[in-house]
């Protein structure tokens, strides 16, 4: 994730990151470019006096209103799943450090607060590069080679880190170390846990509707293709220019969207779970280190 100052308009204005959809769009842009030029040359030379064109501005107006309702929704539904995203990670976090806080509290055994502190840190770790569909070992600190080997043996790796903080928390509770009101609060902190992570999956495996999304982009593009012949008649050869703007405009926000509806990737404009997972694993080291 980018971080900007939004206050700094000219730095704004003039900067060029791997995100800016100028970079991303550059050679499309090109081909519309030609390609206006190329029908608003027919319309001149081949079809001077054609009527029925003249009229055409007012149909484009009409439909530019149109696809700018479905672009604001489009937007917004890819932003409600960015926020919603961030949220579930600012959950995690919460319930990473109260889980941490309380099983610090209910048991002074160093071999037990090791094993929490690395595990919870596994689970969040685990959970990212789990959505981003990959494993980072170096990341991740093991108790012992067994656990090691179950772990890389493993289908849902974060549900395995789950279920072991799961078992040792039983196991505590067995032992008579933890109250039944002191269990009633920590699992409700680890139910919490786990329901984050499901919350991600869900957003990360529920992609917006195919049929809407190329619905679209087939939409703007016979819009931006013949938008030239609506203006004509008033910009001559500017109309190009005007095409190939509003093309930009139009699929600037359409990409916009693809990149923020799944949040949990590596693009400049995902979530910054790296970071958060880092931020995680120092407030827990420190949690435990007292």
């Amino acid at each position: 994730m980018i971080s900007y100052n939004p206050k700094n308009w000219i730095n704004l204005i003039f900067s060029f990151s791997k995100s800016d959809t100028v970079r991303m769009l550059w050679k499309q842009i090109i081909y519309i470019g030609i390609f206006s030029t190329i029908v608003t040359f027919a319309e001149i030379h081949l079809f001077p006096k054609a009527e029925f064109l003249k009229h055409l501005i007012a149909v484009y107006s009409l439909l530019g209103f149109v696809i700018s309702l479905l672009l604001v929704f489009r937007t917004n539904t890819a932003y409600d799943r960015w926020w919603e995203g961030r949220k579930l990670w600012g959950a995690i976090v919460n319930d990473s450090r109260n889980l941490a806080l309380k099983i610090h509290s209910i048991t002074a055994v160093k071999s037990d607060q090791d094993f929490f502190k690395n595990t919870i840190s596994n689970f969040c770790f685990s959970s990212k590069n789990h959505l981003r569909d990959r494993q980072i070992e170096s990341e991740l600190v093991f108790n012992n080679d067994s656990e090691k080997k179950e772990y890389l043996a493993a289908d849902h790796k974060p549900l395995y880190f789950a279920k072991l903080i799961n078992a040792k928390l039983y196991s505590l509770k067995n032992e008579g170390l933890i109250s039944d009101n002191e269990w009633l609060m920590i699992d409700k902190n680890m139910n919490s846990l786990v329901d984050s992570l499901g919350g991600c999956e869900r957003i990360k495996n529920t992609p917006i509707p195919y049929s809407y999304s190329l619905f679209i982009k087939k939409f703007i593009f016979i819009y931006v293709i013949t938008l030239p012949l609506a203006f004509v008649n008033q910009f001559s050869y500017f109309s190009s220019l005007i095409a190939t703007f509003v093309f930009y405009a139009l699929v600037s926000m359409e990409v916009l969207a693809e990149e923020i509806e799944d949040p949990f990737g590596e693009d400049d404009n995902d979530l910054p779970t790296d970071q958060i997972c880092e931020r995680i694993k120092q407030n827990v080291n420190e949690i435990f280190l007292n």
